[in-house]
C-alpha cells in the first residue's frame, strides 16, 4: 500500500515512517499542506496520515477539500486535541478514523488496516480464494494445509493483484503503489518481486500473467 503522511514535526514523521516502511507500505512525507496537495496530485494513495496543526494551514480545511472534491482516499487524522466535540468535529468533516498524539505504534497499525478492511468492504481478516487462503495481518498464504509466509513486498503486491484480478498493471503503476518517491527503483525490481511471488503461489491455481511489454494481472483458479 502507498501512504501519504501529512505530518510537520521531523522526528515523529520519520518514526512513524519507518514503522510502516517496516510493514512493507510506500510512504511519501509532507511537511506542509501544499506538499501534500503536490503528492496527490502526482499519484494516488491507500491512506492518508493527516495532522491538524501545520505551518501553512489547519488539516481540517485540507480534509473539507478533499472530501469537497469527492475523493474517497482514507484519513486518519492525528492530532494533540483530546476533546470530544474536537474528534467529533473531524469525523463530520470526512475522517475515517483519528488518533490522538502521543499514540501507541501498534494501535497506528491496528485503524490503519481496519480503516484499509472496511474501504475494501472486508469485515473478516482472512480472505479465501478457490486453492488458497491469505491472511494479510500474518503475511501468509496458505495452499493446501502448508502456510507460506509473504516477505513485506510480496505481501503488498499479492494485495495490489488481489483487489483487482484480471486487471493488467503496468510495471509503472505497480511501482507507483510499492515504492515511495523516496526509494530508488530499477528497471527490474518488478520484476524480482512478481517472480517471488510466482513462486509463493505455485500449487495454489493462481497465477501471475506477464503480458509482454504492457504488464501483468492475476488470474485466480
Amino acid at each position: 500500500m502507498r501512504f501519504l503522511l501529512v505530518e510537520d514535526n521531523d522526528a515523529l514523521a520519520a518514526s512513524v515512517a519507518d514503522r510502516l516502511r517496516l510493514d512493507g507500505h510506500a510512504v511519501d512525507r509532507a511537511a506542509t499542506l501544499g506538499a501534500a496537495a503536490d503528492c496527490l496530485r502526482a499519484t494516488g494513495y491507500d491512506l492518508i496520515l493527516l495532522d491538524i496543526m501545520l505551518p501553512d494551514g489547519d488539516g481540517r480545511d485540507f480534509l473539507q477539500a478533499h472530501r469537497a472534491a469527492r475523493r474517497d482516499t482514507p484519513v486518519i487524522v492525528t492530532t494533540a486535541r483530546a476533546a470530544v466535540a474536537e474528534r467529533i468535529d473531524m469525523l463530520d468533516l470526512g475522517a475515517d478514523d483519528y488518533l490522538t498524539k502521543p499514540f501507541d505504534f501498534a494501535e497506528l497499525e491496528a485503524r490503519c488496516r481496519a480503516v484499509l478492511r472496511r474501504r475494501g468492504g472486508a469485515a473478516q481478516t482472512v480472505q479465501t480464494f478457490p486453492g488458497f487462503t491469505f491472511d494479510p495481518l500474518t503475511a501468509t498464504l496458505t495452499i493446501d494445509g502448508e502456510p507460506r509466509e509473504l516477505r513485506n513486498r510480496e505481501l503488498r503486491l499479492l494485495e495490489v493483484l488481489l483487489a483487482a484480478p484480471e486487471r493488467i498493471f503496468s510495471k509503472s503503476q505497480l511501482c507507483d503503489r510499492l515504492f515511495s518517491f523516496a526509494e530508488p527503483v530499477t528497471d527490474n525490481a518488478i520484476e524480482v518481486y512478481v517472480g517471488r511471488l510466482r513462486k509463493k503461489l505455485e500449487g495454489s491455481g493462481a497465477r501471475i500473467e506477464t503480458l509482454r511489454g504492457v504488464g501483468y494481472r492475476l488470474l485466480l483458479a
